[in-house]
């Protein structure tokens, strides 16, 4: 029996009614017709698939490309005691064939796979015993080639069809343009498809270029005069910290993410943002995807991102609520030469994909023609410095990698703990009397590795945190205790990253079937990297319309809020070029300087220097100070 869609948006999510086209592509999966939906960030795309999937009778297959997306939309649902299941890389086939079967008997609603999961001969038939009432593509612009995010292996979702041949098929994305919109459509093989396009426009956000000399001070001034939550996106790890740390030593309450932290870290730099114990948080693009927090107010970019596609999906992340909000990229003059060099002088191409694919078996010791199903921890830093590859190359060729699914590449902190007890059984037991404030951990420990006292042993942390009640922090200062002691010998080694090979090693043979798409790859980079920089180098369309019509919603309409429709006349006067000429005759000042006492904005203040500059009446020296020109 059919629930109504109402009554289980209510029920589940408490809202009244829905927003946009939600009802119209609902209405339309109820009837079991396939379509695509095309909507922005923040549109509330899972709804259009949930709800219906919730209102019928069977189990909704949803087809996610990242690992940390499928887990938060899964926790999601457990938290609404909704039963989903996810099936990710490094789940023994034992268990796999168990959660298989709780999809076909166990009245489950949302079974999540990624695209290299699906293609598993196990997993298409157990799907065809399934009650499958809904197929739901997420992130439909990966099966493109022409999207910012290619996944081949989304070119074989249309398996599918084949094995739910009566299911109704729901492609969603939030950043297509024409040209994937049409491979989305041809590649899914769906049929009659409707399609619905609400706008991509968010009238709410007000889309900001900032050109200054100084991006620290700029990123202050702006956090500490607007309250409200923030985000700011950088590219690197060790950028998160460094600025993190120069935000909070200006008074602005403010933490650090980034994939290298562990999980327990992520939650607890997490909740203080989402608790609002501190107002902003630094991260690099790893956060945000399945976070929900309605209130930011700020998305800040404080380098240039590689995409427009990759932009807007964050900049999305602001002003969820439908309030007024803001999102800005703060950049100097350096900044596009630096992300020309990031993006596009480490393109690898077909010949160093295959030797660093070599040289990564080699690192981990893999014979020709040997297949390994485990996730192996992966020191990508130690990897490069072995071999000699730069980088961010290096990066990017494993991401290709992973792209066509010779590996499986996840950013996942993970830490391997062993000890072994050295002490004799007297000696243990007189550690434990004179210590008994960590007696209970160690015998904790001690009951629940039985060779401990024979051979060096894995040790799980999170599995002895919730046995003792203690934190994991707590039992690995208890641990490095009992080492310094002479009790136990104890070691710990961690790696953010992790590989699972996902193909026998073939060395060139791996690589040559997909050796083309390398090249049309590195051109799709290129093409993206270029219209971001004429987004970012734009001064007279309006920010809105530029994405709009980039997007193919075509638009002259202005938005009236962004820095292109609000600018004012950026000629400086004669009476300006004075009071900078006479306030630099006491001192050499820099621009912010010049800001501060002349109480002008920072753009006209940079157009009289320039001016002066170029009629030879200042100069800039080695402090980056203007003085008169002696």
């Amino acid at each position: 029996m059919q629930k109504d869609a109402k009554s289980v948006l209510r029920e589940y999510w408490g809202h009244k009614d829905f927003r946009g086209s939600q009802s119209q592509i609902i209405e339309a999966v109820l009837a079991k017709q396939d379509l695509l939906a095309l909507m922005p960030t923040g549109g509330g795309k899972s709804i259009c698939y949930q709800v219906p999937a919730l209102a019928m009778e069977g189990i909704c297959i949803v087809i996610s490309p990242l690992v940390a997306l499928i887990q938060d939309q899964v926790q999601q649902l457990k938290q609404k005691n909704i039963k989903a299941i996810a099936l990710t890389g490094g789940i023994p086939f034992s268990e796999l064939s168990d959660l298989l079967d709780n999809c076909v008997y166990g009245n489950y609603k949302f079974l999540y796979l990624s695209p290299e999961r699906l293609q598993q001969s196990t997993v298409q038939e157990r799907i065809r015993e399934m009650n499958v009432n809904l197929v739901a593509i997420d992130e439909a612009h990966c099966i493109s080639q022409w999207g910012n995010d290619f996944r081949p292996a989304y070119l074989d979702c249309s398996v599918l069809k084949d094995l739910t041949p009566e299911t109704p098929t729901i492609a969603l994305t939030a950043t297509a343009t024409p040209k994937v919109v049409q491979d989305i459509l041809e590649n899914l093989q769906l049929e009659k498809p409707k399609v619905f396009k609400d706008s991509f426009s968010r009238s709410n956000i007000s889309f900001k270029v900032k050109h200054t000399e100084d991006k620290n001070y700029q990123l202050k001034k702006i956090l500490t005069k607007f309250s409200g939550s923030s985000i700011v996106y950088v590219r690197s790890r060790r950028m998160t910290v460094s600025l993190s740390e120069f935000l909070n030593k200006n008074g602005i309450k403010t933490t650090f993410f980034h994939g290298g932290i562990s999980k327990a870290d992520k939650e607890e730099k997490l909740q203080l943002w989402l608790n609002g114990k501190v107002s902003c948080i630094v991260a690099t693009n790893a956060f945000g995807m399945g976070v929900d927090k309605p209130d930011v107010r700020w998305v800040i970019h404080y380098q240039i991102p590689d995409s427009l596609e990759s932009y807007f999906q964050e900049a999305g992340r602001a002003g969820r609520d439908g309030k007024p909000s803001s999102a800005l990229i703060v950049t100097s003059q350096e900044d596009a030469d630096r992300a020309k060099q990031q993006f596009l002088s480490s393109l690898p191409d077909v010949g160093f994909v295959k030797q660093l694919y070599i040289q990564l078996n080699n690192f981990f010791q893999m014979s020709y023609g040997e297949s390994v199903l485990d996730s192996l921890s992966f020191k990508f830093n130690t990897f490069c410095k072995r071999y000699g590859f730069p980088p961010n190359m290096a990066y990017n060729a494993l991401r290709i990698l992973d792209q066509n699914s010779v590996i499986s590449l996840s950013e996942n902190f993970t830490e391997k703990t062993t000890l072994k007890f050295v002490a004799s059984r007297n000696g243990i037991f007189q550690y434990l009397q004179d210590n008994p404030k960590v007696a209970h951990i160690i015998q904790t420990v001690l009951r629940t590795y039985g060779g401990i006292t024979e051979h060096e042993t894995k040790i799980n942390l999170p599995l002895l945190s919730k046995k003792v009640g203690e934190s994991e922090k707590a039992i690995k200062k208890v641990l490095k205790q009992l080492h310094a002691d002479g009790v136990a010998e104890y070691q710990s080694s961690s790696s953010d990253l992790e590989i699972q090979f996902l193909v026998p090693r073939e060395d060139d043979r791996t690589i040559n079937p997909f050796a083309k798409k390398i090249k049309d790859f590195n051109a799709v980079k290129q093409k993206n990297m270029a219209a971001m920089l004429d987004y970012v180098q734009n001064t007279r369309v309006c920010r809105s319309a530029f994405i709009l019509n980039y997007f193919g919603e075509k638009t002259n309409e202005k938005c009236g809020t962004c820095d292109i429709c609000t600018q004012e006349d950026t000629v400086p006067s004669d009476g300006l070029k004075k009071s900078i000429f006479k306030s630099l005759q006491t001192a050499s000042q820099t621009s912010r300087q010049l800001e501060q006492v002349l109480g002008i904005e920072e753009k006209l203040i940079l157009h009289a220097l320039q001016e002066l500059l170029e009629d030879e009446r200042i100069r800039l020296n080695e402090r980056n100070e203007y003085e008169i020109e002696k």
